[in-house]
């Protein structure tokens, strides 16, 4: 199935529209557009290049959305991703500048703010659902994000636990493939 790039970069912009709270929510929006609706990938990619967009300098949303693109349709689909995505919020930052002084005095703003928080939890939460479902699969993998968890809560410096998860995850693969020998 080939996909056109105007209906990639279209389905963006709908993504993109809807991506309140950052990159950490564009998981639930990618599985239901690109997986339940389309069929255009798996679940599993999908994590997959989510995880990948957190490795990769940059912000997390756009990085995903652009492998996800490149999957589909090369760099031309990485481009209209991108395109689609950031089209959105690039068009409602530019209105909400020209009177940013006025909305952040007004209540209904600060209330309509309340909501949105209250939603992007939500968003978050199905993140984790999501990921969680393709990523603790067995006792090892919930070993692994248990001591990550522990460590985060002790004031573990990110950057170690990522490598320490790097360690982990290749040396899970190596002992697996090892296995299956």
């Amino acid at each position: 199935m080939k996909i056109k790039p105007s209906e990639l970069f279209f389905v963006c912009v709908k993504i993109g529209a809807l991506l309140l709270g950052g990159g950490y929510v564009i998981v639930p929006l990618l599985v239901s557009e690109f997986s339940e609706k389309r069929a255009w990938l798996s679940r599993e990619e999908i994590i997959d290049f989510y995880a990948m967009g957190q490795c990769i300098p940059g912000i997390i949303a756009p990085n995903t959305i652009m492998l996800a693109g490149y999957k589909l349709r090369g760099k031309t689909g990485a481009f209209c991703a991108l395109l689609g995505l950031t089209l959105a919020p690039f068009v409602a930052i530019l209105l909400i500048a020209s009177f940013v002084g006025l909305l952040l005095k007004s209540v209904v703003v600060n209330d309509i703010f309340w909501g949105v928080n209250v939603a992007v939890i939500i968003l978050i939460i199905l993140t984790v659902k999501e990921v969680w479902s393709v990523s603790i699969i067995d006792k090892l993998t919930m070993l692994f994000f248990l001591t990550a968890f522990f460590m985060c809560i002790f004031g573990i410096s990110p950057a170690i636990i990522i490598l320490l998860a790097v360690l982990l995850g290749t040396l899970r693969a190596k002992f697996l493939k090892g296995e299956a020998k």
